[in-house]
């Protein structure tokens, strides 16, 4: 497990957000890593690590998760926000270009920013979401986020988390089940085992059409001719086989990677991706600024 320190900067309606800042050589490219719904900073550890030395990496904690504070507003819970956010957290860290890798919700963040931002997203990696999302996904994730759960042992949250992502992880064993539960969950004050999201980030993604932004092609056109990287998971119930080639046929740089026997979301550690992510971070290494 690599070091990192823990860096802080506020929001325009100020919260006191929470990124992991992993080191790097000063001359690369830093990379900006941005979870699922209700994931956080720790979900990039492994990547981060085998990053870490050489490039920057930053592991994000959107509002309302991990270390960052939760939001006075829970309608504040939405893409477009995330994504301000995040333009803050670069302006804090004079960061002018990066590569952005953009988990689920992450990915919808990073084709948000990429408008926000013109030219600045060097190259990115969209792990399984593109700009239409599989309806049978969303109503599995609208069943499940923003419910309590509260276990006594990690070993009770690992074996839960396993009968829930059965589907998704087919071969794991329980060691890769506890350590999930272990980027899930935290410990609370009372020695109990609970979720480390507020659960109102649920009450702005119950309304169809908060899930994304108003018009998600125009937004991945924004990209531009940056390089990008498609994972999908074979098992995905969130991005179909057919999106994921039209995304790819749409982008001037864009390469799909399908994992076969993963469901949503692969973690990036799988071996059959190592090697797209370092084509990815050389591509965009070599490629000219644009406006």
């Amino acid at each position: 497990m690599a070091a990192w320190q823990d860096i802080y900067w506020w929001s325009n309606d100020g919260l006191r957000l929470h990124a992991r800042d992993y080191p790097g050589a000063p001359g690369a490219l830093p990379v900006l890593c941005l979870p699922g719904l209700t994931r956080n900073a720790r979900d990039y550890d492994a990547l981060a690590t085998r990053l870490a030395g050489r490039r920057r990496v930053l592991a994000i904690d959107l509002r309302g998760r991990g270390e960052s504070a939760y939001a006075k507003d829970p309608m504040s819970y939405v893409p477009l926000t995330y994504a301000q956010d995040i333009a803050g957290l670069m302006a804090d860290q004079k960061i002018d270009r990066f590569v952005a890798v953009g988990t689920s919700l992450g990915g919808i963040v990073t084709m948000l920013l990429a408008g926000m931002l013109p030219g600045r997203i060097a190259g990115a990696l969209l792990n399984d979401v593109g700009p239409e999302i599989n309806p049978a996904g969303l109503a599995r994730i609208r069943g499940y986020v923003g419910k309590s759960s509260v276990y006594p042992t990690w070993m009770h949250a690992a074996r839960a988390v396993s009968e829930a992502n059965a589907d998704a992880y087919p071969d794991w064993r329980i060691e890769q089940w506890l350590a999930m539960a272990k980027r899930l969950y935290r410990l609370n004050t009372q020695g109990r085992i609970v979720l480390d999201y507020d659960l109102k980030i649920a009450e702005p993604f119950r309304v169809p059409g908060n899930e994304a932004g108003p018009d998600m092609w125009r937004a991945l056109a924004t990209l531009g001719h940056a390089p990008v990287l498609v994972v999908r998971g074979g098992r995905s119930d969130i991005l179909t086989a057919a999106v994921a080639e039209r995304m790819v046929a749409a982008l001037p740089a864009g390469e799909l990677v399908t994992l076969p026997g993963v469901g949503h979301a692969p973690t990036l550690a799988e071996p059959g991706v190592q090697g797209a992510i370092d084509r990815l971070l050389a591509r965009a290494e070599a490629e000219p600024r644009r406006a």
